[in-house]
């Protein structure tokens, strides 16, 4: 009997360690390739929620090796991970529906079941998304470039995470990751459309610098001049529009709401002056901004004007107009109506330091900001994250990035375009900063090197640990008294032929690093920031040691624009000469 209890025992150890060796150990997500628990999204849950479902279940699959079964039975048994807002995740969690459009969410171990749960449009599925960055750490990148860990056991902890976006409406322009929705969703970009998609789609924000479009010179100025600026005696070309005008009015009426339903996709659409400074002087213009405090308070006066005609056929819509150069300081004894939205933009600025640094260069921008967000029923943000005289060369405005963006948040802002090389890819740090900008407008408060760190460990390989010296190399470029806006040159204090000789050693070495074709690729779009900058500043030696080659064969495999003002070729041809 002693020999049948010991061969018994000796039988349950040995059957107990089969088990945790071949199959999923209990409290664990997946081990050795197989999983206890199940996907359950309800029936009736959102096309978002759906996709999401799918992506949690393939993306454990690559990590784990397990795929997990996907079920619309709320009260399937077993482990479960429950995908949105439904009655046994309100039971479970004793939360209250989330509205369809919130975007903030939560993820949170009850028992043995993980519930993850949001607004239907995007909030459910951000909250996957980031169950799978944050606890298993995949990470989008680039649209090309998704990093998914490799593991066989994942224990399941104790989980109570929620997060809500810091920016409502967040994008930027980057030429790199154009038309890149899926990517975007990912990221939590949610303004570059709009679309429509398997993701929750985008919104849109239609136009910019539109008065010249809806009343154009072409079709006018010969038979309307009275239209267009009054300055220096007489009408002009290239200008604004006069919009003490009547007839300027009721085209813009017109032909807004023309665009509006022809476009019915986007949520707010531009009203806004052309991008130059011939404002209207006419003695009309004249009088109203002197009765509203300037410019800008002529421009609400008219944009609000145009926007009450609209409303009552577009409720749901708004009307955008810029507060920009000439038109930055906020009007008095106006304020913009409640379906105006004030687009501020910070072209002026200081980009080494912080906003709320109190650099001395910054101190107007926020002033009025503050005094904006005072009027404002709607505060949008046009910022600036390149050069845009030299976009490959090294611009160190990382560290600015996110005390921006919640100095933004703080002033109320709705919205937040970060402008970037919209024209070509190549643009420095394009890759990263693009992956950061999207991060920190979700969340401004995160650390911006340690987000820098997790992309180039990600992005860039053997090879990283030189990227990373390179990139702390051009940070450190940045002095409490150095300032520089988004017009530099290659003679700016900043940039010196040492630091360019550093740069050239660690990145040499980076290549030298890169374990295939394609981290080598990656490392020579970061080798272009150098090597811009030496030709530029040394033209003639460059030609003749091979460097200017060299930069030249990388902008045309990438086709690279150096500025904005000039193409590829025009570029190429003038540096030749």
């Amino acid at each position: 009997m002693n020999g049948f209890r010991h061969f018994l025992h000796v039988a349950l150890i040995a059957s107990a360690i089969a088990f945790i060796s071949t199959g999923c150990s209990s409290g664990s997500l997946f081990r050795n390739g197989k999983s206890d628990y199940k996907i359950v999204v309800s029936s009736d849950a959102s096309v978002s929620e759906q996709t999401a479902a799918k992506e949690l279940q393939d993306y454990l699959k690559q990590i784990g090796g397990a795929e997990l079964p996907i079920t619309d039975d709320l009260n399937a048994d077993g482990r479960r991970i429950f995908i949105g807002y439904n009655p046994k995740v309100a039971e479970l969690s004793g939360a209250a529906q989330p509205d369809p459009e919130d975007e903030s969410f939560t993820y949170r171990t009850v028992g043995r079941d993980l519930l993850i749960w949001g607004g239907s449009r995007r909030g459910t599925m951000y909250g996957v998304f980031t169950f799978l960055e944050k606890e298993l750490g995949v990470h989008w990148f680039t649209p090309q470039c998704t990093e998914v860990p490799m593991m066989k056991a994942w224990k399941m902890p104790r989980l109570d995470h929620n997060e809500k976006p810091a920016i409502q409406l967040r994008f930027h322009n980057y030429r790199l990751t154009a038309g890149e929705f899926v990517w975007g969703a990912h990221v939590k970009e949610n303004m570059r459309g709009p679309v429509d998609n398997e993701y929750g789609g985008e919104e849109g924000y239609w136009g910019a610098h539109t008065m010249g479009y809806l009343v154009p010179e072409k079709e006018f100025f010969k038979t309307h001049p009275e239209y267009f600026s009054f300055r220096d005696g007489k009408r002009q070309t290239n200008s604004q529009l006069c919009l003490t005008n009547p007839d300027v009015l009721e085209l813009c009426k017109q032909r807004l709401a023309q665009k509006m339903r022809e476009l019915p996709g986007y949520r707010i659409y531009s009203l806004s002056q052309n991008d130059n400074e011939f404002f209207c002087e006419c003695d009309k213009c004249k009088a109203v901004e002197q009765q509203y405090g300037g410019h800008s308070g002529l421009i609400v006066w008219f944009v609000n004007q145009v926007a009450d005609a609209l409303k009552d056929e577009f409720p749901d819509k708004y009307i955008g107009t810029f507060a920009y150069r000439y038109s930055r300081k906020p009007p008095v004894g106006i304020v913009p109506r409640d379906n105006v939205v004030i687009r501020l933009c910070s072209i002026e600025c200081c980009y080494a330091h912080p906003l709320t640094a109190g650099c001395p260069q910054n101190e107007a921008f926020m002033k009025e900001l503050r005094e904006w967000a005072g009027i404002a029923p709607h505060l949008f943000i046009w910022d600036y994250i390149v050069d845009y005289a030299q976009y490959l060369a090294p611009w160190p405005n990382f560290q600015v990035l996110g005390p921006n963006i919640e100095a933004f948040r703080e002033n109320k802002a709705i919205g937040i375009f970060e402008e970037a090389q919209y024209q070509t890819v190549g643009a420095e740090f394009e890759e990263m900063k693009s992956w950061v900008v999207n991060q920190l407008l979700w969340d401004p408060k995160q650390d911006v090197d340690s987000l820098a760190t997790i992309f180039i460990n990600g992005y860039y390989g053997k090879a990283a640990p030189r990227v990373q010296d390179y990139y702390n190399l051009c940070q450190g470029l940045v002095k409490p008294d150095v300032h520089y806006g988004i017009y530099i040159r290659e003679d700016h204090e900043i940039y010196s032929d040492e630091f360019n000789q550093k740069a050239f050693d660690l990145l040499d070495e980076a290549s030298s690093l890169a374990e295939d074709e394609e981290i080598l690729k990656r490392v020579d779009r970061v080798r272009m920031q150098p090597l811009y900058l030496y030709c530029m500043r040394h033209r003639d030696q460059a030609k003749q040691d091979g460097k200017w080659e060299e930069l030249k064969g990388l902008m045309l495999q990438y086709q690279a624009r150096a500025r904005e003002n000039r193409t590829l070729e025009e570029f190429i041809e003038s540096f030749e000469k």
